[in-house]
């Protein structure tokens, strides 16, 4: 049995080969899980789930419920660009959104997953942008202005995303280990499994005498014309990374 952790894909009609190492991905390595669970930011952004016109979106919903028709259980936990992704993709997709963080079991190994912009605790403007855009009422006024407004604004949002990254330092913008700790903590000390801060690691984290695992997911790119990602794969009781082209 296989499982399957991937996130950060920022899929986009403007990179092309990136989706294209995403579908190869879809009908290769991944019918070979038992289940895939994406955890964030599949993704560039996400206007809501009325975009259906989109070509990417709706191509992609078909391939996703094609690995689920293959047997592959789809699970998605939104991230900081494509958490209005709702019930209705979800539905053309066959796959379960999760809420963050979530615990699951690999075997007996208890496993804490989250997308990881939570953690980032020290990036105090982006945590209370973060907390209005989550709310169920700033959602609910967002999704009634009309499609090409709201991409409009998005559009805007990052842009000024953009601007303020380049004015605040990597550290910053990383995991805090205060927050790392406290959620750990909370959860009974798992091994822990995230994205969003494009830095791939394996860390072995302290906490309250326990030694926990930290995996961070590595973000899928796109360079020079070359595309790459990268899944980890739970298989035989171990984790490992694989990459992707």
């Amino acid at each position: 049995m296989q499982v399957h952790f991937i996130s950060d894909l920022h899929l986009t009609v403007d990179r092309p080969a990136l989706t294209a190492v995403f579908e190869r991905y879809l009908v290769g390595p991944a019918r070979n899980a038992e289940s895939l669970y994406i955890l964030g930011d599949l993704y560039e952004y996400w206007a809501g789930d009325d975009d259906q016109d989109d070509p990417l979106n709706s191509s992609l919903a078909q391939q996703l419920a094609a690995l689920a028709e293959g047997g592959t259980r789809i699970y998605f936990m939104p991230g900081n660009r494509d958490f209005l992704i709702g019930a209705d993709f979800a539905r053309r997709a066959r796959l379960e959104i999760l809420p963050e963080p979530s615990l699951i079991h690999l075997g007996a190994q208890p496993v804490l997953l989250c997308h990881g912009d939570s953690l980032c605790t020290d990036d105090v403007a982006y945590q209370a942008f973060r907390a209005q855009v989550r709310m169920p009422a700033y959602q609910a006024q967002f999704l009634s202005q009309p499609l090409v407004a709201r991409k409009h604004f998005i559009a805007g949002i990052r842009e000024k995303s953009e601007a303020a990254k380049a004015g605040k330092s990597a550290e910053i913008m990383d995991a805090n280990d205060g927050a790392i700790a406290a959620l750990l903590r909370e959860y009974g000390y798992p091994c822990l499994i995230h994205g969003h801060t494009h830095r791939p690691a394996h860390h072995q984290v302290e906490v309250d005498g326990h030694t926990c695992e930290r995996w961070v997911l590595a973000d899928w790119r796109e360079e020079a014309g070359k595309a790459n990602g990268e899944v980890l794969v739970w298989a035989d009781g171990t984790l490992s990374r694989q990459p992707l082209e």
